[in-house]
């Protein structure tokens, strides 16, 4: 008995530039259930982030509308925000779920 053989291209993987990482980076540990609760989190940089990446990357967040930024000894950035109120919170709606027709009872 024959096993039958995969035949195809192998996955190709897509690398990420170093803004992408270290903004993906941050935004996982902003969004992190404990950094929610507490509403702040501590952004270390690594040795893999470059100037550049760490620079851009601080930039943007320093724009952000309510985000507080302590930048510490350690050249860690603290981060703080505090809840946002009900009616100022934005709500994206996909498309595939916005009703077209009104119901028809």
């Amino acid at each position: 008995m024959t096993k039958a053989k995969k035949q195809g291209k192998p996955a190709q993987r897509e690398e990420i530039s170093g803004v992408e990482r270290l903004g993906l980076r941050v935004s996982s540990m902003i969004n992190h259930p404990a950094a929610q609760v507490q509403r702040w989190v501590t952004i270390h940089r690594l040795d893999t982030d470059g100037d550049r990446e760490w620079e851009e990357v601080m930039g943007f967040l320093s724009e952000t509308d309510g985000i507080d930024m302590t930048f510490n000894d350690d050249e860690s950035v603290t981060l703080k925000w505090e809840p946002q109120a009900e009616e100022d919170r934005v709500v994206e709606v996909d498309d595939a779920f916005a009703i077209e027709e009104p119901a028809p009872f």
